[in-house]
């Protein structure tokens, strides 16, 4: 093996380890539990789970997806949330190699996958990632390079400025609430985070991708408008799309626009 393909490895498995411990936020944090104790058990038996348990998503092929304990159906999120971190956590260091900027975006991107579930499940956005998120990614800006801290303030001020004032004018216009607090602190997070040159190309990804996933689950489900749909994954997809690929879309829809040449 190359010495890229073991740190490869490395950066892999060390993404899926992390993993484990985002299911733990994924799971307590909308309940207000601690995240450090008590250690990892089954919430239906209690059994508290052995380290040879707890090997991401090997243990829950060789467990069969089922607590040893008392044998009750382990969720397919936990080997999902591992794998996820581990990919994400290895197409980042692929792109970036081992710098600073994979650190932080790591961290970012770990954060990300920690909102998404939740906000799947419970339809919030906890508050104690996305504001500890802003000032981080805010400080983390004086130290990379091309990065700025004036391009990640700008970035808190247009993302949480445009959807608070979308969610004003949607209140002003229909008396109902129609965008959460909890996105409006998502979207300065990531502000903070990738400058605010991503924020209008998180919008515009969420809101197309959103937009179609939503309009398919209320035909599907033959609901109308006023179903209620979390919003925060789409932001997450915005944002990770912006880090792989943000920059050269936006130079292709550009360049099909006449704004850009060369």
């Amino acid at each position: 093996m190359t010495p890229l393909m073991i740190y490869s490895l490395f950066v892999f498995v060390f993404g899926m380890v992390v993993g484990s411990f985002l299911n733990v936020c994924i799971c307590r944090m909308p309940k207000d539990e601690s995240i450090v104790s008590p250690p990892s058990h089954c919430p239906l038996c209690s059994y508290q789970i052995r380290w040879y348990d707890n090997i991401p998503v090997l243990s829950y092929l060789f467990l069969r997806g089922k607590c040893r304990g008392c044998g009750a159906h382990i969720s397919l999120q936990y080997p999902l949330v591992e794998l996820l971190n581990g990919v994400l956590a290895l197409l980042l260091f692929l792109r970036f190699g081992p710098t600073l900027a994979f650190a932080t975006l790591f961290l970012f991107c770990s954060a990300l996958v920690v909102i998404t579930f939740i906000d799947i499940e419970h339809q919030i956005i906890p508050d104690e990632i996305s504001l500890p998120g802003i000032v981080v990614g805010f400080a983390l800006s004086f130290f990379l390079k091309g990065h700025g801290w004036l391009n990640s303030l700008l970035g808190i001020l247009l993302g949480g400025g445009s959807l608070l004032l979308v969610a004003f004018l949607y209140h002003r216009l229909t008396g109902k609430e129609g965008m959460g607090g909890g996105d409006i602190k998502l979207l300065a997070m990531m502000g903070a985070f990738l400058g605010w040159k991503a924020v209008p190309f998180i919008i515009f990804a969420s809101s197309l991708v959103g937009s179609l996933i939503g309009i398919t689950i209320m035909v599907l489900q033959k609901k109308d408008s006023k179903l209620a749909i979390p919003f925060g994954p789409y932001l997450a997809f915005g944002a990770v799309l912006y880090i792989f690929y943000g920059k050269a879309l936006i130079r292709w829809y550009l360049g099909l626009s006449g704004f850009y040449q060369g």
